[in-house]
């Protein structure tokens, strides 16, 4: 697996990076309202331009605001396997809760030597239902809050 770590980013590549957001934001309406699935870019002075797909340039977009905004990146494949330390760091939880999750059949995962490996897309799955779960939990005590009458 391939991950691109992009490192926190210096005060001058910050300043760059909301330059080029707040260029191509403006720019950005346009191009994804338009009939092209390309996005026609040039690279230098010399009247080079290349084409890159739009799915591209959302990312890249994704990459500059986040670097103005001065946070580091992790780029890893949707297909890519992860490690548990990996996987605690995206859920930001510890390494052994993700451990006793995988253990319990919450997460699915294999193993590679004697290490725990997982598949990105099951870990966003288990994200998913996690993040759906709290929502009706939530949603559940407000509604009892309101018939109890605590205010809210």
């Amino acid at each position: 697996m391939m991950d691109k770590i992009i490192d926190i980013p210096n005060k001058e590549e910050q300043r760059v990076a909301q330059n080029c957001v707040f260029a191509l934001e403006n720019k950005s309406k346009r191009i994804f309202n338009g009939h092209s699935d390309n996005v026609r870019i040039k690279i230098s002075n010399d009247a080079n331009f290349v084409n890159i797909p739009k799915k591209a340039f959302a990312l890249l977009l994704e990459v500059l605001s986040n670097m103005a905004e001065g946070k580091s990146m992790t780029l890893i494949p949707s297909d890519a396997d992860i490690s548990t330390q990996q996987a605690a760091d995206m859920l930001n939880v510890s390494r052994p809760h993700i451990v006793k999750l995988l253990e319990t059949g919450a997460i699915p995962f294999k193993k590679v030597g004697a290490h725990r490996r997982i598949e990105l897309k099951d870990l966003i799955k288990y994200e998913k239902q996690i993040k759906v779960a709290k929502e009706k939990n939530l949603s559940f005590l407000v509604k009892q809050a309101q018939e109890l009458n605590l205010g809210y």
